[in-house]
């Protein structure tokens, strides 16, 4: 697999799991107010960078592993 694969793979794993798990997080860790506050955007936008940033790392051990066997 060529390495512009390998980085559009990992970047679909990686924005994929991101997202469900930061959405799902986003919903339980902020109150639904009937007017969000920037608070509550700022807690959304950290759980989405944070998430991203580390499902990034994990789709691309995950990957070099796969590929690494072969």
């Amino acid at each position: 697999m060529s390495d512009d694969t390998q980085k559009q793979l990992i970047s679909v794993i990686a924005t994929g799991v991101a997202f469900v798990v930061a959405s799902r997080l986003a919903e339980d860790m902020i109150d639904a107010p009937e007017v969000r506050g920037v608070g509550d955007d700022v807690k959304e936008g950290l759980l989405q960078a944070t998430f991203s940033l580390l499902s990034t790392v994990v789709a691309s051990v995950l990957i070099r592993r796969a590929l690494g066997g072969r």
